[in-house]
């Protein structure tokens, strides 16, 4: 028999975060005060987050430590396995290797629940009794909902319309938890009504979820603020997912050539790709992809400049690839997809051209997911499918240009919440959505002058 899946011991969980503020080849431009327009300082971030996570957000020390009690949680499912995918490889008739990383078996069912465990760790010894935030397909509410009950902390969770009415399921996992869940925009906050006064029927965004849930913890002591995405401390914590991953290649005598995820705000695709980055810096011949919607595609068509990461402009200003932060994006399945920037981090390595960006429409995403859960078995959740869709394009390149390389993506999660938009594809009437230049135009416009 194959041998398909490569497991690590629980010995071998990575007992530090890898930093790839380290090794960056140029430094990272600083984030800037929204009124002032002015570089930022670490108790300006105070009212938000917690000190040990301000610390790590700008720190540039290599590896940090995972606490003691974070392991704990982490190793009710870490490490994952890395997978052989050779069904799929058959199916398409590639000379490539195609492995993926599967993150769909954390409690929450995607990686998210990585950062979430030390966020709501570090929230816990600061003091903290509540937790903020905001959550787009559910991933992300699903994951901090877990880990606030664990360390017995309340939770809110403001949650894009679009994808409340579209995952219920997700909804009342979060509540399950024990998380207040609210449909956004909301009326309970200053950003959610004055969304609805200009238009009552909003199906909302990430962005303006962000804006009600800073929101929300900027104005009560005992809550902070806590994001899925994007930050760099959230990447720090995901790296748990490239390190592991490396060391699976290594068990089976393996070396990436193409390194793949998808992306939204840069969490999952940075968990993978960024420890591998010391490799590529050094010589070693990687590519690393991005895959994002054409719906919404911040790195294939956005700009690099300095933007706010929410819609009504509460949040610092950060340089990053942005569709402009008015930007308001079709209501497509993959909903953690669905944001108008994404990590300066990510943004810079694509600025810099370390890494690139693919961008894919969700009807030909559907059609690689359903071709993996026939061929694989797991039905992915409709983010994690465009990861899938852009390794089925290398495989399909390989045989093109006749290349046994080894293709690693990360399935960063299942789609039993989604069956909804598989329900849309299968019957036919999931559609795609295409971005008018009038309308990304409009919305670069509007980026604020720096």
């Amino acid at each position: 028999m194959k041998e398909r899946k490569i497991l690590l011991s629980e010995r071998d969980i990575p007992k530090r975060w890898y930093n790839a503020m380290a090794d960056l080849p140029n430094p990272p431009s600083p984030p800037l005060h929204p009124g002032t327009k002015q570089p930022i300082g670490p108790q300006d971030l105070a009212p938000l987050f917690p000190m040990p996570v301000i610390e790590q957000e700008v720190s540039a020390q290599r590896w940090i430590d995972i606490p003691e009690e974070v392991l704990d949680v982490l190793s009710l499912w870490r490490p994952t396995p890395l997978f052989r995918a050779y069904n799929l490889e058959r199916a398409l008739g590639t000379p490539a290797k195609i492995f993926y990383k599967y993150e769909g078996g954390s409690p929450s069912g995607s990686h998210k629940t990585n950062t979430s465990v030390p966020q709501a760790y570090y929230n816990k010894i600061s003091g903290t009794k509540r937790i903020a935030t905001e959550t787009g397909a559910g991933q992300w509410g699903s994951a901090l909902s877990f880990a606030c009950t664990r360390f017995g902390l309340a939770c809110t969770v403001y949650m894009v319309k679009v994808s409340y009415e579209q995952k219920p399921y997700r909804r009342l996992m979060m509540e399950t938890w024990g998380s207040q869940v609210l449909a956004s925009p909301t009326d309970k906050t200053n950003a959610g009504r004055k969304i609805l006064s200009q238009d009552p029927k909003s199906t909302g965004s990430l962005g303006i979820a962000i804006s009600e849930a800073v929101e929300d913890a900027a104005t009560h002591d005992d809550t902070k603020y806590s994001l899925g995405s994007v930050l760099n401390h959230v990447l720090l914590h995901q790296s748990v997912i490239g390190l592991e991953t490396k060391k699976q290649l290594e068990m089976v005598g393996e070396k990436a050539d193409v390194l793949i995820g998808s992306c939204g705000g840069g969490s999952n695709l940075g968990g993978l790709v960024l420890p591998f980055m010391p490799d590529k810096l050094g010589g070693q011949n990687i590519r690393m992809v991005a895959v994002e919607p054409s719906a919404c595609p911040t790195l294939t068509r956005g700009v690099y400049a300095y933007d706010f990461g929410d819609t009504v402009g509460l949040t610092p200003l950060v340089k990053m690839y942005t569709l402009g932060s008015s930007f308001m994006p079709a209501g497509i399945h993959a909903g953690g997809l669905r944001y108008h920037g994404d990590s300066p981090l990510i943004s810079q390595l694509v600025y810099e051209k370390i890494l690139e960006a693919q961008a894919y429409h969700q009807v030909e995403v559907f059609e690689a997911a359903t071709l993996f859960a026939k061929t694989e078995g797991i039905i992915p959740a409709p983010e994690s499918a465009h990861a899938i869709k852009g390794a089925v394009e290398e495989a399909r390149r390989c045989i093109r240009e006749k290349k046994a390389e080894t293709i690693v993506f990360n399935l960063s999660g299942h789609g039993h919440f989604d069956l909804a938009a598989y329900d849309d594809f299968l019957s036919r009437k999931l559609t795609d959505f295409a971005l008018p230049d009038e309308e990304l135009k409009k919305s670069i416009g509007m980026i604020p002058t720096v």
